[in-house]
């Protein structure tokens, strides 16, 4: 039975000198970080574990000090100036073996807080645009928090989770952050041509986002049978995808299936959520044509 509360209750669970994880890039669930912040004057030393997260990171400002304490495993901007002073700290470690960090108690986790779509019909939900290692912390976690939003996309596999993981449901019908396509200058343009040209059909890209990752995947208009097994991809993907230059065929595993562990894009939510079927063993959010 799902239970239902506000964000203000469910963070209550919420004790000093916990450690707890907030869901990744664009899945980063706003208004229970807006409600764990409130509660700065009565916490001290939380520690906050997290990959990159868009938009505001307000645990991170220079008055939480001594409430909250960032330990990120990717310095992302809105953590930077708090890591730079010494002020929070930065664990580097390779993304594949961050699941293990919370799965075998390295970093053992109190409270873990996840956005995710509403349940099915079976009580499913899905961690959408981020799986990452979000669902290790959602397996490692002792209390669980997640605020529901029906503009989350539904991904399925390792990326789906049932209502009775959840320990408190916060509806919220929020926007969910978006990353416009930078402007690519002419500079730009012309190095993504030259990296188009050392790429071969058939091969399997992995790429970042920014501005030389799109001005690269612009280019890419005229090769074939591209795949894709990535940490994260943006817009610059989706038209090879559509236009079937990306479409996994030369993949040795996962055939015909982009792999990626989060997307951070302006993709409407149709079109995301139409395509999105399936994930990989190491927590990858899965992309089929």
């Amino acid at each position: 039975m799902m239970n239902r509360t506000s964000a203000e209750e469910a963070v209550s669970v919420i004790r000093s000198g916990n450690r707890v994880f907030i869901h990744s890039v664009a899945a980063a669930p706003q208004r229970l970080i807006q409600a764990m912040t409130a509660r700065a004057p009565e916490l001290k030393d939380v520690e906050i574990v997290h990959l990159h997260t868009e938009g505001p990171a307000p645990y991170a400002a220079p008055e939480m000090r001594g409430s909250f304490r960032v330990n990120a495993l990717f310095v992302g901007a809105n953590v930077r100036n708090a890591i730079n002073s010494g002020e929070s700290s930065y664990i580097p470690v390779f993304l594949s073996e961050t699941s293990n960090l919370f799965r075998r108690g390295i970093l053992p986790l109190d409270v873990a807080l996840i956005q995710v779509s509403p349940p099915d019909n079976h009580g499913f939900c899905s961690l959408g645009v981020s799986v990452d290692c979000s669902r290790a912390a959602v397996q490692a976690a002792k209390f669980v928090i997640a605020q529901v939003n029906p503009n989350m996309p539904r991904t399925h596999g390792d990326g789906v989770i049932h209502v009775d993981q959840i320990d408190a449901f916060v509806d919220g019908d929020d926007p969910l952050h978006e990353v416009p396509p930078p402007e690519l200058s002419d500079i730009e343009r012309a190095i993504g041509k030259y990296c188009a040209e050392l790429i071969e059909d058939g091969a399997t890209l992995q790429m970042g986002i920014g501005a030389i990752p799109d001005a690269v995947l612009g280019a890419l208009g005229g090769h074939q049978n591209l795949g894709i097994h990535t940490e994260m991809f943006s817009d610059g993907a989706i038209d090879l995808i559509e236009s079937g230059v990306i479409n996994g065929l030369h993949r040795r595993s996962s055939w015909e299936r982009v792999g990626c562990t989060t997307s951070s894009t302006t993709i409407p939510r149709s079109r995301c959520s139409t395509s999105a079927t399936r994930t990989t063993r190491r927590s990858s959010a899965g992309i089929r044509r």
